[in-house]
């Protein structure tokens, strides 16, 4: 199988400081691959080094089959890429920055307005595309700016925390188009701060840590390296009174459910049992060492927090 990612012993260095080290990924084509690590993990250089706007100064990658040194051009007739910033001009309208980048990417006139007015269609904004994209809300700017990066489909998209300040409404949605994107057999590669949205998308996750992968598996391989699930016994109050770890069985739930049942008869009145899973919010915290300092990459937080 030719991968649609890959990357041997990839290292970048910034003045003294080692930003990547010896990177090695491995991306299949038609799957969501997601890249999560900590702030100044080295996640936006990865990016900017395989979509050929940064020199790497060792090792090598490939791209769609394409080296990203040898051949850029090639690289870059064969990704889209969206920032962390929705790229839209404000001035034109939705339906106008669609036909604009259709044109220069070589489309004719009548296909350009064509191709146009189905993105529009696909990404749920034909009822505002010819309003100025100033009017628009950011969750619709974000979705124009993923349209206008498949103006010209393309086998591998490149998305640089795609969701970041977004709503809970606007994220799912975004989600909902990642997610058809993937399975019409497009490579997607994302960075992000939310480890939900890499739980919900990602085929498989690779945990960047100070330039160096620490972990790599789907999202229940890598939970699995920090335990199973425990029961935990929970006061009126949602303060954890007790925790035990569990094997998942039917026979080690209900040994720990009767032994928190003991202990919240002489505990508190109102105390009541739950199960815990894994998280990986669990997984981050394990596996990764605290950034020194804030940094280009963003911090990487919980669900809905930002630090």
């Amino acid at each position: 199988m030719t991968l649609a990612i890959e990357t041997r012993g990839l290292a970048k260095r910034f003045g003294s400081t080692d930003v990547l080290v010896g990177l090695e990924l491995a991306v299949a084509p038609g799957t969501v691959f997601a890249l999560l690590g900590p702030n100044g993990a080295g996640k936006t250089t990865t990016i900017d080094i395989l979509t050929t706007l940064v020199r790497p100064d060792a090792g090598s990658a490939r791209v769609a089959g394409c080296d990203v040194l040898a051949d850029p051009e090639g690289v870059r007739a064969r990704i889209s890429l969206t920032g962390q910033s929705a790229a839209v001009d404000e001035i034109l309208t939705g339906r106008e920055n669609l036909v604009m980048l259709a044109r220069l990417s070589g489309l004719g006139a009548r296909d350009a307005r064509r191709r146009a007015d189905e993105l529009l269609d696909r990404f749920d904004l034909a009822g505002a595309g010819r309003r100025r994209t100033s009017t628009w809300s950011g969750g619709m700017r974000r979705r124009l700016d993923l349209a206008l990066s498949l103006v010209v489909p393309a086998p591998v998209v490149f998305l640089d925390e795609p969701t970041t300040g977004l709503d809970t409404r606007s994220r799912q949605e975004l989600w909902r188009i990642v997610g058809e994107i993937a399975d019409a057999g497009t490579t997607v590669f994302l960075t992000t701060q939310y480890l939900e949205e890499a739980d919900r998308l990602a085929d498989r996750i690779a945990v960047l840590d100070r330039g160096r992968i620490v972990a790599e598996g789907t999202a229940s391989e890598l939970k699995s390296r920090v335990g199973g699930e425990a029961v935990e016994l929970v006061g009126p109050d949602d303060r954890i009174l007790a925790e035990l770890p569990t094997d998942g069985t039917v026979h080690g739930l209900r040994a720990a459910i009767d032994e928190l049942d003991r202990l919240a008869a002489s505990a508190v009145d109102g105390a009541r049992v739950a199960i815990r899973r894994p998280s990986l919010d669990d997984v981050f915290l394990a596996i990764t060492s605290p950034a020194p300092s804030p940094g280009a990459d963003g911090a990487l937080v919980g669900s809905e927090a930002r630090s």
